[in-house]
């Protein structure tokens, strides 16, 4: 028979053998002992678990697209009944979508908040550009007559239905561009020189117009751009001259073009910016 000593007694306790005494209650004053590992103290906050924080992060482009799309269907209502008939029903909202998502994505890029919209869609005998203050929701001016490129109507055609970023094509490039700086511009109409002022544009979207710099495709004024006709450029969305002048400068530096046709299926579909904004956006954002 073993004769049960304090040593054993202790030991036996520490095993968990036997009958180990009651807890006593804690009161959770000061200098009360936490609680062990495994056991949850009622007075502390659950945490969130690591599954419900990387849902949150995955949500966040939903989120993101649900912004801009209310951003596109509040321009789409401030605007929409300023604007004389359009070539197709997402045209406004193309452009719209685009120019959000670009601002969104680069803000510090996008430094004056107005776009200069050309629906060519249309012919060259209706008018269809508009500069648009994207800031305040208003039409800084148009729809006025804009020129599209000869190599974008081979056979003289007044509406443009063939587009390219080929050098030489002296096509019109549809997409996005992020304006740049005014200069003098040097051309030749009826086989006579004549100056207006320029605008640098540089393509954003992709293959389908980031060759316009190296192209020279630029935004311009132009004699063979009248308020009733416009003729051919080399590529370039010319406007009249005296509009030019007004209307580049403010523009200038940080502004957005956003040239749209629906007779380029692979462009809508395709566009990086603008895409999005004809139902993939919507999707998103439900």
């Amino acid at each position: 028979m073993i004769t049960s000593t304090p040593l054993l007694a202790a030991a036996v306790a520490l095993l968990g053998l036997g009958n180990a005494p009651d807890a006593p209650a804690r009161s959770g004053g000061p200098g009360t002992e936490p609680p062990s590992r495994g056991v949850r103290d009622s007075r502390l906050p659950v945490l969130r678990p690591k599954l419900a924080l990387a849902s949150e992060k995955v949500a966040t482009p939903a989120a993101g697209a649900r912004a801009r799309a209310a951003l596109v269907d509040r321009a789409l209502g401030a605007l929409r009944t300023e604007i004389g008939p359009l070539s197709h029903p997402d045209a406004l909202r193309m452009a719209f979508g685009a120019y959000y998502s670009y601002q969104a994505t680069y803000p510090r890029h996008v430094r004056n908040p107005y776009l200069y919209f050309v629906d060519f869609g249309l012919d060259s005998d209706t008018p269809r550009g508009y500069v648009f203050d994207m800031r305040t929701l208003q039409v800084v001016d148009g729809p006025f007559t804009v020129a599209h490129g000869r190599g974008s109507s081979p056979y003289g055609e007044a509406v443009p239905t063939a587009f390219s970023n080929r050098p030489g094509s002296n096509a019109t490039s549809l997409g996005l561009y992020v304006t740049q700086e005014t200069y003098t511009f040097n051309g030749t109409a009826w086989g006579r020189h004549y100056q207006s002022v320029g605008l640098r544009l540089a393509g954003v979207s992709g293959a389908f117009n980031n060759k316009a710099l190296s192209r020279k495709v630029v935004a311009h004024g132009a004699p063979y751009v009248t308020p009733e006709q416009a003729g051919r450029s080399e590529g370039c969305p010319a406007m009249e001259q005296e509009r030019a002048e007004r209307l580049l400068p403010l523009i200038s530096n940080g502004g957005l073009v956003f040239l749209f046709s629906p007779y380029d299926p692979t462009w809508m579909r395709d566009d990086p910016w603008a895409r999005g904004a004809t139902g993939r956006m919507a999707a998103a954002g439900r």
